[in-house]
């Protein structure tokens, strides 16, 4: 007896909504953080990388990539990026997310958006612009470490517990005074000091360490990291007068690099929340890139949404973790070494011309 013939199903295809065409820039921006233009923009950066090498015609665009995957960023919910209309499966949206992420985190794509001053005039004008700000001289950037949470990673996983007991990769940033990232390391597991982050960092060893950067221009960061002639911290225990001056501008410059940690994480929501994918490396990759998209916001003057006009649940905004619950139990992390007589020397000589 023969078998039966079996009839091959048609497949159906869920219809993909021309969210470019039909969308005004006020939408495409509370979806997807950008512009049309600037997404044309980001699109053209990775094209070539990320066009499908098939004549099929339901083959998704370079474009549709870039959609799902700024909508991705933009709300941390890849169930958001298959139900928001685009068409692609579940399946596809996490294999496209991945091959643009991976496309855009190359260094060649990332160094043309994160520019470190070094010449005198980038120097002065970085400098007037944060001088402004409390009469403090001589700033080109402001530095701070964020911790950003992930899923416990297979391996290594108790070098990822940080101070506040949950599984982090540690960001070292530096913003400019109008809150564009200068630079950005996103590699160190929670648990590793930001001191040393710095100390490892090409900041150190290369920019400022091999003098690239000109003489009297310097970064101001926390009381957590060594003071340098070059890196500016507060006084623990100032006195009245110059030091207690100093401080207060300190704190009010340093405050740039807080607002903007702010900014970039209320712009990409998927930074508030845990990161739920693996391995770290990708995690890296998700960092940067929406470090190089918030410069590319900057540079577009794209504004953030206002809370009540971004289009994701409101428990996705928010994230409190100095009540989450505690990982692994982690011995307490050794002090900071002491600083360099040099810089504590420096500091006062700055403080003495400058604030007396």
């Amino acid at each position: 007896m023969a078998a039966p013939t079996r009839i091959r199903q048609p497949r159906n295809f869920r219809d993909r909504k021309d969210v470019l065409n039909e969308l005004s820039d006020a939408e495409l921006i509370k979806r997807y953080r950008l512009d049309r233009a600037g997404i044309m923009l980001v699109t053209d950066l990775v094209r070539e990388r990320i066009t499908n090498q098939t004549e099929r015609s339901r083959a998704v665009t370079p474009e549709m990539k870039v959609l799902v995957t700024l909508r991705y960023l933009a709300t941390g919910k890849m169930q958001l990026c298959s139900g928001d209309d685009l068409g692609p499966s579940q399946q596809t949206v996490s294999r496209v997310i991945t091959e643009t992420l991976f496309a855009l985190s190359r260094n060649e794509i990332l160094s043309q958006y994160f520019k470190f001053p070094v010449t005198l005039e980038n120097c002065h004008t970085k400098a007037v612009d944060f001088q402004q700000i409390a009469g403090f001289p001589g700033v080109i950037g402001t530095i701070d470490g964020t911790h950003v949470r992930i899923t416990a990673p297979k391996e290594f996983e108790a070098e990822y517990v940080n101070r506040k007991r949950y599984h982090s990769i540690n960001v070292q940033v530096v913003f400019d005074a109008i809150y564009r990232i200068l630079d950005i390391v996103a590699r160190w597991p929670g648990s590793v000091h930001d001191a040393r982050i710095l100390r490892e960092s090409s900041l150190n060893q290369v920019v400022f360490g091999r003098g690239m950067v000109p003489d009297g221009y310097h970064l101001l960061g926390d009381s957590g990291y060594p003071c340098k002639k070059w890196l500016l911290t507060p006084y623990l225990r100032p006195q009245p007068g110059p030091q207690s001056d100093y401080n207060r501008a300190h704190k009010k410059t340093r405050n740039v690099v807080e607002r903007g940690i702010g900014q970039l994480k209320r712009r990409f929501h998927v930074l508030h929340g845990e990161i739920r994918v693996t391995p770290t490396a990708k995690v890296c990759q998700i960092i940067k890139v929406c470090a190089m998209l918030h410069n590319i916001c900057k540079d577009r003057n794209i504004r953030i949404p206002a809370p009540e006009d971004i289009d994701e649940p409101a428990e996705d905004i928010e994230e409190d973790y100095d009540n989450a619950p505690l990982a692994v139990q982690q011995p307490p992390l050794p002090a900071v070494a002491p600083r360099p007589r040099e810089g504590l020397l420096y500091r006062d000589e700055f403080v003495n011309l400058h604030f007396e």
